[in-house]
């Protein structure tokens, strides 16, 4: 198969440190082309992809000939203007968490991802890790029996107030940042949606650092309760439960930084302390996900996530904005 040809827009570091180096190491991809006005910037990208080809424009990037996707790790803001002016330039494009401020600005990219017959898609990579896919086919099956509640929380403590997470004219926030993935994560593993939705929101600097929200959720296998906690202001954790009639899915450690805090693993507890553990020492989900769009892109293979239940993950946070109480 033809390796897909990508390009990345801006020299932000978490793409010089976990993305442009999945793409480079991803079978079925071929890092090329890196857009940044700054040579400094670039040298870290060229210390493990030297033959890069570095454009001193975003636009000058889109106007090469030699890439065929595009990955934007641009601020918040910046995600909705430039992926349509990726698929306007003809480039596949996967675009960083969250891809928009809003759920309506997303039906913007997929109007113009249907138009165009590209790939557009978020940079959502957890799904695409095995322990993720082991937790939803684990629920599925029915192994925990009847979901009775599920709860996430995702908290680290910064203190860098300087930092772009705490720009409320970027986007910043935690639910922006990290509840993408206490929405997101129980809403892949259960296929549910809000019913009702509450919370409580605390800010620092005109961004929540700390969210806590409650919620009734419905999906395919019956309604359950649902709890979220995020924050900025925090010690480091990451867990997720899903706790049923007959056992409990339960993911610890880092579960959203997979091998970085700790061993990736999933757990299933069920009747009689029967508890079944599997472990993921290897897997790297920016390549795994790099090598689903690329795949997708080749094959035209259904992504595993689509823009359609990114949508479903923003509507859910447009709500939590719209109903919270400031604490």
């Amino acid at each position: 198969m033809k390796p897909v040809r990508w390009g990345v827009l801006g020299a932000a570091r978490f793409a010089r440190e976990h993305m442009a180096p999945a793409i480079h190491a991803a079978e079925g991809a071929e890092l090329v082309a890196l857009a940044t006005s700054d040579a400094s910037k670039a040298e870290g990208f060229q210390a493990f992809c030297p033959s890069l080809t570095v454009h001193g424009s975003y636009d000058a990037l889109l106007a090469d000939p030699g890439v065929d996707a595009v990955y934007i790790p641009l601020p918040n803001h910046l995600h909705v203007e430039w992926t349509l002016k990726c698929l306007a330039a003809g480039k596949h494009v996967l675009t960083e968490k969250p891809i928009a401020m809003k759920a309506s600005e997303i039906d913007r990219i997929i109007a113009a991802r249907d138009k165009s017959g590209l790939l557009a898609a978020e940079a959502y990579m957890i799904v695409h890790h095995p322990q993720w896919q082991r937790a939803k086919e684990w629920f599925e099956a029915g192994e925990i029996g009847d979901l009775v509640h599920a709860d996430v929380a995702f908290s680290f403590n910064l203190t860098d107030f300087g930092n772009i997470r705490m720009k409320p004219e970027t986007g910043g926030g935690s639910l922006r940042d990290i509840g993408v993935y206490t929405f997101g994560s129980m809403r892949f593993v259960t296929g549910a949606e809000p019913v009702d939705i509450s919370a409580r929101i605390h800010r620092d600097n005109g961004v929540d650092t700390f969210a806590q929200v409650a919620a009734t959720m419905e999906g395919p296998r019956g309604r359950f309760t649902y709890g979220s906690m995020t924050s900025m202001r925090m010690y480091n954790r990451q867990v997720a439960t899903f706790q049923g009639t007959k056992g409990m899915i339960r993911l610890e450690g880092g579960p959203f930084n997979a091998n970085v805090n700790d061993l990736a693993e999933v757990e299933l507890h069920q009747n009689g302390n029967r508890v079944t553990v599997e472990r993921f020492p290897t897997a790297n989900h920016y390549k795994l996900q790099v090598e689903a769009f690329s795949r997708s892109v080749r094959t035209g293979a259904a992504y595993p996530c689509p823009l359609e239940f990114v949508k479903g993950t923003q509507a859910m946070m447009d709500r939590v904005y719209d109903v919270a109480v400031e604490i």
